[in-house]
């Protein structure tokens, strides 16, 4: 029988160190680890290839631990909140987990920004926590941070980790957490003494009872009963959102399928660009808030709505009683309790995307829809109103063009895209087309600025033989611009393509529209010179002046094999349209020259 020592007790016979702490101490010695060797061990066992981190006090033993263990490649970032945001690019870009690693007290507290920005898109983190030792908790102690409550609102889980003899399941448990059913960021925290301290680190993977299991598969009748929706429809749309990205590439592929099968248009939110191809001959384009014409007027007038994978979010709805009112709805989603929690809908549908739409796909027999040739015709009205058109200038590079260059350039590459927050992500949205999964990353549910560059970061790591490149704002890219110096030190050859317009451009535009252009605390003063702070970094520093040059300059950009930052100077009143104010509805969309887009909702009558 092994003997046993709780923590906090003194091992007999043992030399005493300030914050040193046993527990089953046992006769078979090779078989006892540290908490921090087992964690490490836990890592490896789940496949991880990188850690995001900062080292402090409460995660030294940790750091200690990865000193000596090449298995797992830490990469040091600038701040923390750049180590949670260079997971979710990791994790956003290959389909796998990210991992973070950060010390207690403010390590922890500057993480939760991109923690609550995973949890709203659903992307799946690991994060791990130090804390003060267990005897500590709860007597302010020096770096103490209450983790677990500051988190407990923006994680899947979390865990106070008290016994190391726990820790080895309770990472595994937090993988299958973070990684199954709707994907999102789970919490490990660790206090330091449980680090130090000794348990059985068993040859195999802990068993634990399986405690999480969602839903993954539909029922007969519920695929049945979409089926017949979907068959008899004669205005259809599928509205698709990241949780199609998030079940896999199967679910993409599927997807397609379905649309073929059906005929149905398809629109997506800005987290499922991608999900459907942009060059397709039934692709909407985005809807929203700063979606085309043609996908806004075909959510408000089509009679079966297909959502699979999307929540209903206020920036796609607009004014909730005017949105799709005549429609009957499908809600596709992995998280229950997603459906009817904004929208009420005709049939709601709990299943992985991927798993649903094969069932759709198998229960769709040999069956004809319904023509859609008058509805297809319509919408082909509606494209014809080019709303993603924009005046050009003789003065300055309109920022629209910039992308739309940016986009030709480097199609034939395949190339993952970042974005920080603002007109620029709007504008990315708009006019760089996305033809596969896994190519867009941005922060939509939080919109967080400062995500771009660390998440580039981490997809490059993921991703080292693509071309990834950040569109960014001058304003947003100062977030977390001490990233460059994690670009430098591990090489990765990171493309910065900043939109300069000189202001926070997305809250000057707000300003405009309804402060009676009270620009107030909107412009950018004090810029940094771009081109001379990348060289500061050891980059590549390209900057564009006018539209002469444009071409020019995302050539040399592409050219260069390292890390580049490109500053273009844009036009500084371009505003971002269209767009539906806040408030109204998706047939009150104003375009390019529009005072009020009284015409779409007159249309929008016509048509009931």
């Amino acid at each position: 029988m092994r003997s046993v020592f709780r923590i906090g007790e003194e091992r007999p016979g043992a030399n005493h160190r300030a914050g040193s702490v046993f527990l089953k101490k046992g006769s078979n010695v090779s078989e006892e680890r540290s908490g921090a060797a087992i964690l490490c061990e836990s890592l490896v066992r789940q496949g991880v290839e990188f850690v995001f981190g900062y080292p402090g006090g409460a995660v030294l033993p940790i750091y200690d631990e990865l000193f000596s263990d090449d298995r797992i490649r830490h990469i040091l970032v600038r701040h923390e909140a750049g180590a949670a945001h260079a997971a979710e690019g990791y994790a956003r870009s290959t389909g796998k987990p990210g991992v973070v690693l950060v010390t207690s007290g403010p390590g922890a507290t500057n993480a939760i920004t991109g923690i609550a920005d995973a949890f709203l898109d659903s992307i799946p983190l690991v994060v791990i926590t130090g804390q003060v030792a267990t005897n500590l908790i709860g007597t302010d102690a020096f770096q103490e941070a209450d983790t677990i409550g500051l988190t407990r609102h923006c994680t899947k889980h979390n865990y106070l980790v008290k016994d190391p003899d726990h820790l080895a399941a309770t990472i595994d448990e937090a993988f299958e957490i973070a990684t199954t059913g709707r994907p999102g960021p789970v919490v490990i925290d660790i206090p330091k003494n449980v680090q130090v301290a000794t348990a059985l680190l068993e040859d195999r993977a802990p068993q634990r009872p399986k405690r999480y299991q969602p839903r993954m598969v539909a029922s007969v009748e519920e695929v049945a009963e979409a089926v017949e929706m979907i068959v008899n429809a004669k205005r259809p749309v599928f509205y698709t959102g990241g949780g199609v990205i998030n079940s896999g590439p199967r679910a993409t592929e599927l997807l397609r399928q379905l649309q073929e099968l059906t005929g149905a248009p398809v629109t997506s939110t800005l987290m499922g660009l991608g999900a459907f191809p942009a060059d397709h001959a039934d692709w909407l384009g985005m809807l929203g808030m700063h979606g085309t014409y043609e996908a806004n007027m075909a959510m408000n007038q089509c009679d079966v709505m297909v959502n699979i994978g999307a929540r209903f979010d206020d920036r796609v709805t607009g004014r909730l009683d005017a949105f799709s009112p005549g429609s009957r709805k499908i809600h596709i989603d992995i998280d229950r309790a997603s459906i009817n929690k904004v929208v009420p809908v005709d049939l709601g549908i709990v299943g992985d995307c991927a798993t649903v739409l094969e069932q759709l796909i198998s229960a769709w027999d040999n069956r004809q829809p319904a023509d859609l040739g008058e509805w297809k015709a319509k919408i082909e009205d509606w494209r014809g109103r080019d709303s993603l058109a924009f005046p050009l200038r003789e003065d300055s590079i309109m920022p629209q063009l910039a992308v739309q260059r940016l986009f030709e350039k480097t199609r034939d590459r395949d190339p993952i895209i970042t974005t920080e927050v603002g007109q620029h992500q709007m504008w990315a949205a708009q006019y760089f087309g996305f033809m596969g999964p896994n190519k867009w990353l941005t922060s939509g549910g939080l919109g967080t600025m400062g995500y771009g560059l660390p998440a580039a970061i981490g997809a490059q790591l993921g991703n080292p033989g693509s071309l990834v490149i950040d569109i960014a704002g001058e304003a947003s890219i100062q977030m977390n611009i001490q990233e460059l110096g994690t670009a430098s030190q591990f090489r990765l050859p990171v493309k910065i393509f900043i939109l300069n317009n000189e202001y926070m451009g997305m809250v000057r535009q707000w300003q405009e529209l309804t402060y009676e252009s009270r620009y107030s605390n909107s412009y950018s003063d004090s810029l940094p010179d771009f081109v001379r702070l990348a060289e500061a970094y050891g980059w590549k520093g390209i900057r564009i002046h006018d539209e002469s040059e444009l071409d020019a300059g995302i050539d040399a950009m592409l050219a260069h094999d390292g890390p580049v930052i490109v500053d273009c100077q844009v036009s500084k009143e371009a505003n971002c349209f269209p767009m539906i104010p806040s408030g109204a509805a998706h047939t009150e969309m104003l375009l390019y020259g529009d005072v009020h887009a009284g015409t779409m909702e007159d249309e929008a009558k016509a048509l009931v």
